[in-house]
């Protein structure tokens, strides 16, 4: 039965990659099911890795066709010595290659997130000089060339919604929601309220954004400072356990010259 098992799942992966059969027509025909292999945020972690113009669906559909095929692969090297724990083998190591393509996407997001963390009081610092002197909208138009380039996709956004009439506080949102980073909605929020343009509180409204923007910047700089310390002490511990395993070893060869002489 086993050998009946394999024998049509490696003939199925040879028509597959021969053309014989049509996977993109397959996967349509099946996406309702194949879309509940597709994990919850996989969409906008792809979004936010490679850009809107990229089909989360044709990545999604290329992680499923190699997880097959590495699980073909797999059953082919097992083949002389099928049995249902080496079945599972394979299905884990398939597992494993389809869950990878994801797990990447996240350590990526994870990773983004950090820097934006620690490049956002900066920015925001920046953009407080600006608005000293333009609206906001203005200001962040103008802030776009300098910003780091993390934010500029995200501010071009912003800016192209405003210019596009809409005046609601969805622009600024979408921006934090997007860079979901400490503070960034109440950020946010300041600036839309600065560009509603109203006069009267404008100066306590920019007092209260240069206080908030400052707070960041000793937040980001105490992060920075520590993250280096813990890097420093890694290198100590890492030079620590080298000098120590070196004398160790020293020891145990002084010891043994020693008996060898007795």
């Amino acid at each position: 039965m086993w050998e009946l098992f394999i024998v049509i799942a490696i003939a199925l992966i040879v028509c597959v990659v021969n053309g014989v059969i049509d996977s993109k027509k397959f996967f349509d025909d099946n996406s309702i099911y194949i879309r509940s292999l597709k994990e919850n945020d996989y969409d906008f972690l792809v979004h936010v890795r490679y850009g809107e113009a990229v089909d989360p669906n044709v990545l999604f559909n290329k992680r499923l066709k190699n997880a097959v095929l590495i699980f073909g692969v797999a059953l082919i090297f097992f083949i002389s010595n099928i049995s249902f724990l080496n079945i599972l083998i394979c299905a884990g190591i398939a597992v494993f290659i389809f869950k990878s393509g994801y797990s990447n996407l996240k350590a990526y997001y994870k990773k983004r997130l950090h820097d934006i963390d620690l490049l956002l009081p900066y920015y925001l610092k920046m953009l407080e000089v600006l608005i000293q002197y333009y609206t906001v909208p203005v200001a962040i138009s103008r802030s776009i060339d300098d910003a780091p380039e993390i934010f500029r996709p995200g501010l071009r956004k912003l800016i192209t919604k405003i210019e596009n009439g809409d005046s609601s506080i969805d622009p600024y949102m979408d921006f934090a929601k997007e860079y979901p980073v400490r503070d960034s909605m109440r950020m946010m929020r300041l600036l839309y309220r600065l560009g509603l343009g109203i006069q009267e509180n404008k100066e306590e409204q920019l007092l209260l954004l240069s206080k908030t923007i400052s707070s960041l910047q000793n937040k980001a700089r105490e992060q920075k400072y520590k993250e280096r310390l813990e890097k420093m002490q890694g290198k100590t511990m890492i030079m620590l356990g080298g000098t120590g395993a070196g004398v160790i070893v020293l020891l145990l060869v002084a010891m043994m010259m020693l008996m060898n002489t007795m």
